[in-house]
């Protein structure tokens, strides 16, 4: 007799035979990783992911403190807390895969940053992390906005590492916070991380994932509502070169009426094999009347052998809604265009350059501090550098 093992996220037919669960809100979901199976294709988490390539982060991790630098004006915070600290689990969310509960069992301490209650912060929180090394490793992020504060918290990727993490995002009532995540990762890298934001009554969330670097990088950032009149925007831009592997999975949870919620994801691919994958799940639930929502992902392919996957989704449990809609497009360069630039006496290589920056740098521009949105177009810029003809 064959002995058939469940897997999280895996229900049985009638019929006796193992099918995915469809519907985002019925994942399994647990803290500790004990519960869940190791990945395997079969999850429809994992079924775009070459897990071979994330096998470092399938055995045991080091949750010890990590070494990281700190830009922290006056009103906000960074410091080592311990697991038992009740900023631990604020967001309210729980992991829904093997690597975030790997993550969320095997951290020791949790760096803490905090937006003190009232203060409107001149200057960003920067949080860098760099070269963490080949050590496989756990790590735990909280972030919070006390209510009506005003911030942006940057949080810094670079060098090697081989780095499963949790990020949660407290955002409390009448808060407006601007995230931005940033991968510069080394060539060999491999990040995979949960951003979980739990946006406040009347509180408004930007988070910008911003993903240049690393061989196999996933951040998979997802919001819910802890009171009606939130507004939350999900933007990301990303660059992906031959070999590399760039992965978002977005999930917006529609959990409290009269809320707001824009995804808007770009990217960019050349070379031989580069790949990225996009998944954005929205979920209306019946109590979220006055709903307005809206997603959008697109992706420019430069050159052939280029891959790029995208998959947006609506689930609607009520039809009281302002509005909800998606939408996806993946192509190359638009012929007309290079011959405009052309007959004006742009190379083809500049007209190429010229497209994927306008392309890029729309997402960039909304953060509104403008030295990063400076410094970020500067890093997309080095990635055009090597665009093929």
């Amino acid at each position: 007799m064959t002995e058939i093992v469940t897997q999280p996220g895996i229900g049985e037919h009638s019929h006796g035979y193992q099918v995915p669960v469809q519907t985002r809100s019925a994942r399994f979901a647990s803290t500790d990783v004990a519960e869940f199976g190791k990945p395997s294709v079969r999850e429809l988490v994992w079924k775009n992911t070459p897990l071979d390539r994330l096998s470092p982060l399938l055995d045991v991790l080091d949750g010890a403190p990590y070494p990281y630098a700190a830009v922290t004006p006056e009103g906000s915070h960074a410091e080592w807390v311990g697991r038992d600290d009740g900023v631990v689990g604020s967001s309210q969310t729980t992991p829904e895969d093997y690597v975030s509960a790997a993550a969320w069992s095997g951290f020791e301490q949790v760096l803490s940053i905090t937006i003190d209650a009232e203060q409107e912060l001149a200057e960003p929180v920067v949080i860098t992390r760099a070269e963490l090394g080949e050590t496989p490793r756990a790590a735990h992020t909280v972030i919070t906005a006390r209510h009506h504060s005003k911030a942006i918290v940057v949080l810094e990727n670079q060098g090697d590492a081989r780095l499963a993490e949790n990020v949660e995002i407290n955002v409390e009532a009448e808060a407006s916070l601007t995230i931005i995540s940033i991968q510069e990762w080394g060539p060999t890298a491999v990040h995979d991380a949960e951003h979980f934001i739990n946006v406040g009554r009347g509180a408004h969330v930007r988070h910008v994932e911003v993903n240049l670097g690393g061989d196999l990088v996933r951040v998979n950032p997802s919001a819910r509502f802890a009171g009606p009149g939130g507004n939350v925007e999900l933007d990301g831009v990303y660059f992906a070169d031959a070999g590399q592997h760039l992965e978002q999975q977005v999930y917006v949870d529609h959990n409290e009426p009269n809320c707001v919620s824009r995804v808007t994801y770009k990217g960019a691919l050349q070379g031989d094999e580069a790949r990225t994958v996009w998944i954005g799940d929205v979920l209306i639930r019946s109590e979220a009347e006055g709903t307005d929502t809206y997603e959008l992902n697109r992706n420019l392919l430069l050159t052939d052998g280029a891959r790029a996957d995208s998959v947006p989704n609506l689930e609607i449990e009520t039809g009281e809604i302002i509005g909800a809609g998606h939408a996806s497009a993946t192509g190359r360069f638009d012929d007309e265009q290079l011959f405009y630039f052309q007959s004006r006496g742009i190379s083809e290589k500049e007209a190429k350059r010229i497209v994927v920056r306008g392309f890029l740098v729309e997402v960039i521009q909304r953060i509104g501090f403008a030295p990063l949105e400076e410094r970020l177009e500067a890093a997309i810029e080095a990635e055009l550098a090597d665009v093929e003809v």
